[in-house]
């Protein structure tokens, strides 16, 4: 069956989005919205969500899948495919919905301006981000 134009979109999307560099330059993307929202930075906030939207187009794809994020991301393309949801009650999309409300209280924290919440908001939306990429990953690499 011939591939459609958005099926080429997504994967081109995909192979950029796995390229190393790309991941971990938008892991501090959450926090820098959180601080640009604390600080009242309209700037810094309209700079953040653009690179948050541009991030995944702007690197190449890698040479290789020998670095871990790129094999994250690879994880979570597959995960998706298997139509599994990034977020639920079930393990390992437990951890992914506890990171998006962590991320969540982190951003109530920063409009009322308080910095511990923000700062507890932010570590359990990274950690626990992290930790179901974690987790994909070692179910990816499990099936072979």
């Amino acid at each position: 069956m011939p591939r459609t134009l958005r099926d080429r979109v997504v994967d081109r999307f995909w192979a950029r989005h796995s390229n190393p560099k790309s991941g971990w330059t938008r892991v501090p993307g959450g926090a820098v919205l959180v601080l640009a929202i604390y600080r009242r930075d309209p700037r810094l906030l309209a700079a953040t969500l653009v690179w948050i939207l541009v991030n995944p187009l702007l690197f190449s794809p890698p040479d290789d899948e020998e670095a871990w994020m790129t094999r994250a991301v690879l994880a979570e393309r597959w995960w998706l495919r298997q139509d599994n949801r990034t977020v639920g009650l079930g393990y390992p999309n437990v951890c992914n919905t506890v990171a998006a409300t962590g991320f969540l209280l982190a951003l109530v924290a920063a409009w009322r301006r308080r910095p511990a919440g923000m700062a507890v908001g932010t570590a359990l939306s990274v950690g626990l981000k992290l930790w179901w990429l974690r987790e994909l990953l070692k179910r990816y690499d499990e099936q072979g």
